[in-house]
């Protein structure tokens, strides 16, 4: 075979497969532009524009959902450029099908639509202080020990990680430290076995007991049994409960989401401010107020969305004398101006944003990209600083988000989560 035919052959496979990928490529970002739930209110007309220069055949799987097009028709089928939008209408609660036909031609994905009533909820904006208890005694990592007669060793390595939970020691259950450590000495230098969580499952490992000095034992473990910080209280619904921080407190030494068995919310006061700069995001530093007249609630949830609980009799009173908004779903939220609620300076107050970016596919808490862009806020913090996770993001008069994550690179930069995403803790 001639060297031109096999450079032919390689251009003609390198095609081949070049072609093959855009095709795969293609689809698989034509699914993720595409929502796979809606949630729309009963007896409102929901515009709906997805961000596809695509053709599309719309097929309403019932009669309780009707929608219409640029010709205002309603119907159970339009033909339309999604980018152009559509509108979604029912008088029906309840949950229903939407069949996406694209360029009228071949079934590509059916939507889920979910018909609600309105719901309303109280954006707060306030500071909060968080006491969170881990749900077993949390190993932070391992570390060497020197013994009596001066040999060093790391007894754990390799025996616990990590992340680990220890959930009893030698057949004790331990919730703290401090018992974690009783029984440790106790064990007059033996092997301690450990009954730990990894990944949900139960283990039961032995880890050597190393004596440091007389009548002290060490493992050689950093432990960890709970977890406090400042964050922003982001709503409060018609029933008490509260959302804050739009995603979940994770362990600052193993990045971990932590495992909890509740906790408890307090009033914070922000005593001062470090501004976010280029690579370093800045800070709220504040105090918390363990009184317990400053308690507020109970925290029974944290997960990847926020943290969750319920307010007491007395702060909810507080929040219900406060302004009420509806919900605004990912739809209903747009590229463009909007305000973020917080308090950096004593005082909750509404800031100007930009919305820059919408991915209404996005069921985690970066569904929508931010930039501050008031003076005032800029020149208290540089933009977006640590503590302002859970600032309400209104726009249009709904709540339709919540801040979440700052830009490492550009502070006046972050992320924010849908407020439908908090809700469906």
């Amino acid at each position: 075979m001639s060297r031109r035919n096999k450079l032919r052959r390689l251009l003609i496979y390198v095609l081949l497969c070049s072609t093959i990928f855009t095709g795969f490529f293609s689809i698989y970002y034509v699914r993720r532009m595409i929502p796979e739930k809606l949630r729309v209110v009963r007896g409102e007309e929901n515009q709906i524009q997805l961000q596809l220069p695509l053709s599309a055949t719309l097929t309403a799987q019932g009669r309780e959902v009707t929608l219409s097009d640029a010709s205002n028709i309603p119907s159970d089928q339009i033909h339309v450029l999604l980018n152009d939008g559509f509108s979604l209408y029912s008088e029906q609660l309840g949950e229903y099908e939407l069949a996406l036909d694209l360029f009228g031609l071949f079934r590509f994905q059916s939507i889920e639509v979910e018909v609600v009533d309105t719901e309303m909820v109280v954006p707060c904006g306030c500071p909060i202080g968080i006491y969170l208890e881990t749900d077993g005694i949390l190993i932070v990592g391992t570390g060497q020990i020197t013994a009596m007669d001066g040999t060093v060793s790391e007894p754990a390595y390799g025996i616990v990680r990590s992340g680990d939970y220890i959930l009893a020691a030698d057949g004790q259950a331990v919730e703290t430290k401090e018992e974690l450590i009783d029984v440790i000495c106790a064990s007059g230098g033996a092997d301690v076995v450990l009954t730990i969580r990894r990944n949900g499952e139960e283990l039961t490992v032995k880890l050597p007991v190393v004596q440091t000095a007389s009548e002290e034992y060490k493992a050689g473990i950093w432990v960890r049994d709970d977890t406090q910080g400042i964050g922003t209280l982001s709503y409060v619904d018609m029933d008490g409960g509260f959302g804050a921080l739009g995603h979940g407190i994770s362990d600052a030494d193993t990045g971990q989401l932590i495992e909890d068995e509740g906790g408890i919310l307090y009033d914070a006061i922000i005593r001062s401010v470090t501004k976010g700069t280029m690579g370093s995001p800045g800070s709220l530093a504040g105090v918390i107020n363990y009184s317990e007249s400053s308690r507020l609630g109970v925290i029974y949830e944290n997960t990847d969305k926020g943290i969750y609980g319920t307010l007491s009799d007395q702060p909810k009173a507080r929040f219900d004398s406060m302004e009420c908004l509806p919900v605004g779903y990912r739809q209903d939220v747009s590229v463009g101006p909007a305000v973020i609620r917080c308090c950096v300076d004593g005082t909750i107050r509404d800031f100007d944003i930009q919305i820059t970016r919408v991915d209404l596919t996005s069921r985690d808490n970066k569904g929508m990209v931010i930039q501050v862009t008031d003076p005032d806020l800029l020149a208290l913090t540089g933009g977006i600083v640590q503590g302002m996770s859970g600032s309400p993001i209104l726009q249009n008069g709904k709540m339709v988000g919540a801040v979440t994550h700052v830009f490492v690179q550009d502070s006046a930069k972050g992320y924010g989560i849908f407020i439908e995403n908090m809700l469906e803790h």
